[in-house]
Formats: structure tokens, sequence, C-alpha cells
């Protein structure tokens, strides 16, 4: 979609699988159920939806899946499919890898970075868009290299430490403007130092939620995932970002929905609901 001066588009790395427990932390299954049908192993299905920007003569990837570096036993855990992969998803709209200019990661977790690579000829992880810059936090990627016993699992280094490698980090401490009307924003909560992105162009603002809201199940102020590491921050950052998206009729991203990864959002009747964003299209 044309975005003001910007241009939009969805691209997906498939779908995978995640305990809905976990998913939705405290709320109770009863709950949950009701909002998302989750198999027999009590995982529910995930997107893993990417955004692709066209702005100030920059190519720039949000997000980058899971990737194919999995080994069988790890794409069984987590139910992975690829009916589509992201570098496939980027040729259907005419981006080969080696047209991205920059990269951002939200953070470092398997799911969001882990196309970041893949395997060369050797055997080797290495960068899979070979002309960009790969734009992280630098609280992230310092977290990412020593994470918790309670987190370790999300991490794996094979999808960040070849951009080291390859000089191709932009590491950034704090809310950074990466072209004009792209700006990434700290929102801290699932990690400490995770970032969402915002775009503003032609008097309309849109914003990339990453794992603050990762579906719109999640929009409720205390459905709060399991996964994140200070609950009681993503709580007061939903209660911020959420009505200003509300209030300024903001296109909103959940990068892991299954039906609606676009929408804005109203306020029906005390409860904020996603009406599905129409004028965009997802590519496969």
């Amino acid at each position: 979609m044309k975005f003001g001066a910007l241009e939009l588009f969805l691209v997906s790395d498939g779908c995978f699988r995640l305990d809905g427990g976990a998913m939705f932390g405290v709320v109770p299954k009863t709950l949950w159920e009701k909002q998302v049908a989750p198999d027999e192993r009590n995982r529910i299905t995930l997107n893993l939806s990417c955004l692709l920007i066209r702005a100030a003569g920059k190519t720039i990837l949000v997000e980058t899946g899971v990737g194919d570096k999995l080994d069988p036993k790890r794409r069984d855990i987590y139910g992975v499919e690829h009916p589509t992969t992201l570098v496939e998803s980027l040729r259907g709209v005419g981006v080969g890898p080696e047209e991205v200019d920059m990269v951002v990661n939200t953070h470092l977790h398997f799911d969001h970075c882990g196309g970041n690579t893949r395997f060369d000829s050797a055997g080797r992880a290495a960068p899979t868009f070979p002309r960009a810059r790969y734009v992280v936090q630098r609280g992230e990627l310092e977290h990412a290299r020593r994470p918790t016993e309670r987190d370790r699992a999300s991490y794996m280094p094979e999808n960040f430490e070849p951009m080291a490698a390859s000089e191709q980090w932009d590491i950034v401490e704090g809310d950074a403007e990466l072209v004009p009307g792209v700006e990434l924003v700290v929102v801290p909560g699932h990690t400490r130092d995770m970032q969402c992105v915002r775009l503003t162009s032609g008097g309309r603002t849109a914003f990339f939620f990453a794992d603050l809201v990762p579906t719109r199940a999640h929009l409720p102020a205390p459905w709060i995932m399991g996964y994140d590491l200070y609950p009681m921050t993503t709580l007061e950052q939903k209660k911020r970002w959420i009505p200003e998206a509300v209030g300024g009729e903001w296109l909103c991203f959940f990068g892991h929905d299954p039906v609606m990864p676009a929408a804005y959002l109203r306020e029906r009747e005390g409860r904020i609901v996603a009406e599905r964003a129409d004028e965009l299209v997802t590519a496969r």
C-alpha cells in the first residue's frame, strides 16, 4: 500500500506454534481458548509476519521470521511451517536479498531474527542480506550474548553473531530515526530493550507492535505473555501505546496474528477491538 511518501508490504516467513498457556500468561485457558483454539499439544498457531518498507530511497525490512536453520527436533517442537519463506515472499514483491538496505531486529528472539542468516555452501551461518545494515538496540544484543536461564532458549547465536563478523551491525541506543518517516521506539517489557517501529507520512501513522501486542487477542491490557521478562512494564507500555493508536487512527501491525496482521483499533462498548486493514494485502 501507499502510505504517504512510504510504500509498505507485508511479507511472510510462514508460521509456527507456541504453547497457549505461555502465550497468555496468567489468563486462564477457559478464556484464551475462546479467542484461539490450541492443538492437541496445547500450542497455538502464530504467524511470522515481517514488514517491508520503501522510504527515502531505502528498502527496509522489519523482522526476519524464524528462518530455515532449525534442526528437525526444534522444527517439530515449534511446529514450523513454510508455505512461503521470507526470501520467497520478498521475491514475490520484486525484492531480492541483495536489494535490502536495512534490517530492523525489534529484538533477538529466534522467531524474530532467525532469517537474519542462512547456511552457506560450507554449512556456516552467513548474513541473508549481504548489503544490509542490521539495526538492533545495544542492550538487546548484549543481553542476547548473556541471557538468563529463563530466556536462554530464545537466543540462538547463529542468528546474530555472523553480523559481528561481517561488520553489518548498526547498534543504536534509545529511540532513533532511520530515515524520514521511519522511527525506532524503545518499548521495554517483553525484553528490556525491545524496539517497535513507528511510521509517519502524509498525516498518517503506523506502528509495528512487535511482541508488545503480538496478536489482536493480546489487546486487553492484562493479557500479557508468560515470556515477558518485565510484565508490569509491558502493562504500562500497553496502556500508553494502545490508546494512542486508537485516538490517532494508526495502522497497527501484529507480527504473530495468523488472521489479521494489520488492523485499525477502535473502541466499541468500552473494549478495544481490531478492524481489518483491507487496503493492505499480504504477499504470498
